[in-house]
């Protein structure tokens, strides 16, 4: 017992440690967003700002359009995640709970599809929406999460598996329809692998700098990510704003986390297990 214990606080202070680490990127971030350029560079640095400078915060805001593009920004994830978890949970619910004839072999096609890197559908996929007349859209920034996105599939369909088939055969019997099957049982219960995808999404949306380069040519289009480029490019000397402005689009992510982390590490680890 007394083995055990000590292997504990092993773990616990190899976590604690790793865990520091990980964190100290972010806190310089914050604590640099809350100093003066003088402060910044101070050797040795100064952990704690004092005094605290907030306005580095107001400037950041006022120096670029925030919160236009900050309203870009949640449009585009919010729509890529409400598609993530339509498409996614769809696809997954016929490849796991719907047999048909060649259903097998269709999974580890679209499993294939996984190896692809982006860059190599990049330029036909630019093509396809050039021709549809749609650049400088949000639309060809959303419109592929509602044709399914491969590894949120994956995931649903080893979450789906889980679900024991009795109860999609009771529903049956009592003349509950497929569409009702999948709105009534397996949705409920699998909001851990729900929240899994959404976090996922809504992550990969807010902090995706590639896409919306490659399609949005307007200023006032612009996501969080172009915005802070701009403003990198315009104010590379006012590191204190720079913070600032990073601090502030990060937030959002680390709160969406905390939120949703339990939910979120049971969806990971009850997806992993499934055959």
């Amino acid at each position: 017992m007394l083995g055990k214990k000590n292997d504990r606080v092993w773990i616990y202070a190899a976590l604690l440690a790793g865990s520091f680490f990980f964190f100290m990127p972010f806190w310089w971030m914050l604590i640099s967003s809350l100093k003066t350029n003088e402060q910044i560079f101070t050797v040795p640095p100064d952990w704690f700002p004092r005094p605290i400078h907030w306005q580095n915060y107001l400037d950041a805001v006022t120096f670029i359009p925030f919160l236009r593009y900050l309203w870009n920004t949640l449009i585009i994830s919010v729509g890529n995640t409400v598609g993530n978890v339509l498409s996614a949970s769809l696809v997954a619910y016929s490849f796991s709970r719907i047999p048909w004839r060649g259903r097998d072999v269709c999974f580890y096609l679209m499993l294939g599809t996984m190896l692809l890197p982006p860059q190599v559908t990049m330029i036909p996929v630019f093509v396809i929406f050039r021709t549809m007349r749609l650049i400088d859209t949000f639309a060809p920034l959303i419109i592929p999460s509602f044709l399914g996105t491969p590894f949120f599939i994956f995931l649903l369909r080893q979450f789906f598996r889980g679900i024991p088939e009795a109860l999609s055969e009771a529903a049956r019997i009592d003349g509950c329809s497929e569409w009702q099957i999948y709105a009534r049982i397996i949705m409920p219960l699998s909001i851990s692998g729900l929240v899994t995808v959404v976090v996922f999404s809504f992550l990969w949306s807010w902090v995706d700098y590639l896409n919306p380069l490659i399609y949005l040519q307007t200023p006032e289009k612009f996501t969080l990510s172009l915005g802070l480029q701009q403003f990198q490019s315009s104010h590379a000397l006012e590191w204190g704003m720079l913070m600032a402005a990073g601090t502030l689009m990060v937030l959002p992510v680390v709160l969406l986390f905390f939120l949703a982390q339990k939910a979120f590490i049971r969806g990971i680890i009850t997806g992993g297990l499934k055959d």
